[in-house]
């Protein structure tokens, strides 16, 4: 039904055909009454009917009352001429509320959608103030849609009674004309709310869920921060235990020990209440059904289970302990009645038995003694080891062994002395009675007793520093070994800022060009030679060394790895001291001119700058005798191996920087002096030469003058030297040497005795028929070189049988007492006799064996110096 305006009309029903939701199937079309409208109405459909109509029968009403025919009036409204009750506005109104609350029930769809993708995608954070914060910032959003959902269920329910149809049958009589057309609508609305009751049951549901599974997610980390702090102080309290580890020491290390595990026992009672607590708390979680169920009975037995291993390792402990207190206390008992045993038999002295009545009395001193002794003179033996063999160390084991056999031996005396004192008793005759004191190797002991005022102050010494002797030795070795790392310390950094005062204040002055008018020309260019490699020196102690020796300043077991672990660079100080001499030189040459008085003046020296130049000399040698001093305080403790084998170390390098220091004075020798591979040992001697040609008897030699020569001993030679006498400052620090023979070992034997002097011994070259017949200064010397001269032989021979086994009897090796006629035939065999004889066919075949000795007499003579 449309109004009889074309054009108007035409658009109209364009619109109804597309929005409409059912099919059309008539037009009804009313012409207006006024007279030209109809008319213009009437042409506009003739013209433009097909278009209008758009394929649909249309009838045209010529008045209000001709609708009545097709549609019934309950359908009409009053102004068409029916009776249906319809207010347009009011329509529109509900289905725009219609159509929002729509639109928000499908928001508040996905809204609480995406809120649930986000708490199922979320990773949870793994610390427990986070956990607590993402809980609550969920809880909050939860209610809040909670509160959402409660505001659209509530708009929802407004609309539908609004919507509703009244309930009375005169009600629906009177106006079910008016209420049929928004029946749909109700219903709509009632599915919306439907819909929205279901998410809400929904949504209820997985929060429950969600919340639960958070909080067993806290509870989790909340036992599991629990089980790991209870494991850490467990582990730590294992750890303390462990370190009481060994059991050995005196008693009062005993006493400490004990008070130390009774602490812990303190400590691990209060962990274990928290550890049950702990277990507790699991068994709850695990009751309630926790999701992780697997995980926390595991992490109780866990705890229970480390529990138990503190509360057997302590208890393991205290019984050791007890009963190692307990063996210390027999001892020290078992001493106090050797003392008072002692004491007893000092004080029974001859001019006090002249009576029955005095040996009476001793008689009954002596039963009162044995009574006293009996629990530790009739303790078993091998019970007493069977009892405490898992506790006694060796040196335990020797202190019992000592005491038990003391105690034998008192035993036996003072029975003795029973038998003799109750013989005596019997005796007719009154004489004076004489004992015998015991001993100290009847008793064990390493004194005799001298009287009994002298025996009673030495056993009341002794009870009264037992305990704390021990103690007290090893706190003043602690404090001596502190002392010593101390200086060695302070004495490194003292050393350090006096080479970084030279450096800086001379050597660095030297390239200063506002000094050049003090220097003479010739000095500018010496500073490499005047100064060596102090700078290098400097370099070493400034980054590495003193550093490493600061870090042992609590810890003196770390001192020998720190001197093995560097004994490479050291070697740099005998470069410097092998530039020394020449560095004097210099020094002596321009010691006067105005820059060194100059400098000396700016660094407020009181010394020269010579005196500095000795500094590294100085220390050099001052490193072995702190570590001697270290080492003496440090027997038997931890690092003292290393500490040994780093004073070797240095011994070694002063060894090393001497012989340095002798072999560059050697002049004429044709060649290079380090093929002759390290130099082992040098020294002055008394040489005689002779040769093995025609009948030269060794008389013989008696008759030419000895000759004064210095030997080096080389791995691969011997060369003979003559020190030449020089005058000039330093001539007595420096030694030079004019080269006179070199022996190659390969071709040397010796004869380790000679008649006439013990002194005494030979070495004689194979085929060149030479004898060198050398007399040491005195017979360790001696022995010391030909120890060393042996033991280069027997590698000389090893290297013989395992290269060269094929031309083993190529080889002439002499080795007898006196030179013969002849030289007698190389054996088939080459044995070590054929490298050298100790002696000749009337002495014995002992050798003695002398230490490595080290000399450094050129260190020494220059820290002497000044």
């Amino acid at each position: 039904m449309a109004e009889a305006n074309p054009p108007r009309g035409k658009m109209r029903f364009r619109r109804n055909a597309i929005s409409f939701p059912g099919s059309l199937h008539l037009v009804l079309v009313l012409r207006p009454t006024n007279f030209l409208q109809r008319t213009f109405t009437d042409i506009g459909f003739r013209f433009s009917q097909e278009d209008f109509m758009l394929k649909l029968p249309v009838v045209m009403l010529s008045s209000v009352s001709d609708l009545l025919t097709y549609i019934d009036d309950k359908q009409l409204t009053p102004e068409l001429g029916g009776t249906l009750q319809y207010c347009h506005s009011e329509w529109i109104i509900f289905r725009n509320a219609i159509e929002n609350f729509a639109v928000t029930v499908k928001e508040m769809a996905q809204m609480l959608q995406s809120f649930g993708t986000e708490l199922a995608e979320t990773e949870l954070p793994d610390d427990i103030p986070s956990i607590e914060n993402i809980l609550a910032i969920r809880a909050e959003r939860y209610h809040l849609l909670k509160n959402d959902i409660t505001a659209v269920t509530k708009e929802g329910r407004i609309l539908l009674t609004n919507l509703e149809v009244p309930s009375t049958g005169e009600a629906v009589r009177s106006s079910l004309e008016c209420h049929q057309h928004i029946s749909g609508d109700w219903q709509t609305i009632n599915k919306l709310l439907a819909q929205v009751h279901d998410m809400e049951t929904a949504f209820d549901g997985f929060w429950e869920k969600h919340q639960l599974k958070m909080e067993q997610y806290l509870q989790l980390w909340r036992f599991e921060q629990d089980f790991q702090e209870l494991v850490t102080q467990v582990e730590f309290l294992l750890n303390q235990q462990a370190e009481l580890g060994d059991i050995t020491g005196n008693l009062a290390q005993i006493k400490q020990k004990i008070k130390k595990i009774d602490i812990l026992d303190e400590k691990s009672q209060e962990l274990l209440s928290k550890a049950r607590f702990v277990i507790l708390h699991g068994h709850k979680l695990a009751s309630n059904h926790h999701y992780a169920l697997d995980l926390i009975c595991q992490r109780c037995n866990e705890l229970r289970y480390l529990s138990d291993i503190l509360v057997n390792e302590i208890r393991a402990k205290r019984i050791q302990l007890s009963r190692t207190f307990k063996m210390h206390k027999l001892l020290q008992q078992a001493r106090q009645c050797c003392d008072e045993g002692e004491h007893l038999l000092a004080n029974q002295e001859a001019d006090k038995f002249q009576s029955k009545e005095d040996v009476q009395k001793a008689l009954q001193d002596i039963e009162n003694f044995l009574q006293v002794a009996v629990p530790f003179i009739s303790y078993d033996a091998e019970t007493l080891q069977y009892e405490f063999d898992v506790l006694l160390s060796p040196e335990l084991k020797a202190q019992m062994q000592t005491v038990q056999l003391k105690l034998e031996n008192i035993r036996s005396i003072f029975e003795n002395q029973q038998a003799g004192f109750k013989n005596l008793k019997d005796d007719k005759h009154k004489r004076p009675i004489q004992f015998v004191v015991p001993t100290s190797e009847n008793l064990m002991r390493p004194r005799t007793f001298f009287s009994s005022k002298h025996v009673a102050h030495n056993c009341q010494e002794k009870r009264n520093s037992d305990q704390p002797c021990s103690l007290d030795n090893d706190n003043s070795l602690e404090i001596l070994k502190k002392h010593v790392l101390n200086e060695l310390i302070q004495t490194e950094r003292a050393y350090v800022q006096e080479l970084f005062s030279v450096l800086l204040g001379y050597r660095a002055e030297m390239d200063n060009p506002q000094m050049f008018d003090l220097m003479p020309p010739l000095l500018r260019n010496k500073k490499d030679v005047l100064f060596g490699n102090m700078e290098e020196i400097y370099e070493f102690h400034n980054n590495i060394f003193m550093s490493s020796l600061e870090n042992c300043s609590n810890a003196p077991e770390r001192v020998g790895p720190c001197f093995l672990q560097r004994k490479d660079d050291f070697q740099m100080y005998a470069k410097y001291c092998q530039n020394k001499p020449q560095s004097e030189i210099i020094w002596r040459k321009y010691s006067e001119c105005a820059f060194f008085r100059e400098c000396q003046r700016k660094l407020n020296h009181r010394l020269g700058l010579d005196s500095y130049l000795l500094k590294p000399v100085q220390r050099i040698t001052k490193y072995q005798l702190l570590l001697k001093e270290l080492l003496k305080y440090s027997k038997d403790c931890e690092g003292s191996t290393q500490l040994k084998e780093a004073l070797d170390t240095m011994l070694e390098l002063l060894k090393s920087v001497n012989d340095s220091m002798h072999q560059i004075a050697i002049n004429g020798y044709v060649g290079n002096l380090n093929e002759l591979g390290k130099m082992i040992i040098q020294g002055g001697f008394s040489v005689w030469i002779g040769h093995r040609k025609g009948a030269t008897k060794m008389k013989d030699f008696a008759r030419f003058k000895a000759m004064q020569r210095h030997l080096f001993l080389y791995e691969k030679a011997v060369v003979f030297c003559k020190r030449r006498v020089e005058s000039g400052e330093g001539a007595d620090r420096y030694p030079s040497y004019s080269f006179k023979h070199c022996l190659k070992m390969e071709e040397v034997g010796i004869t380790e005795f000679v008649k006439g002097d013990n002194r005494k011994f030979e070495i004689w070259y194979g085929e060149k028929e030479e004898i060198y017949i050398i007399q040491a200064p005195n017979i360790d010397v001696k022995m010391l070189w030909l120890k060393e001269i042996r033991n280069l032989l027997l590698k000389q021979q090893e290297l013989v049988t395992g290269k060269f086994k094929h031309k083993c009897s190529t080889w002439r090796i002499w080795t007898q007492m006196s030179p013969p006629a002849e030289s007698p035939a190389v054996p088939a065999k080459c044995s070590s006799s054929y490298f050298y004889r100790t002696c000749d066919n009337n002495e014995d075949d002992k050798t003695p064996v002398v230490s490595m000795m080290h000399q450094i007499n050129i260190l020494e003579a220059l820290t002497l110096m000044k």
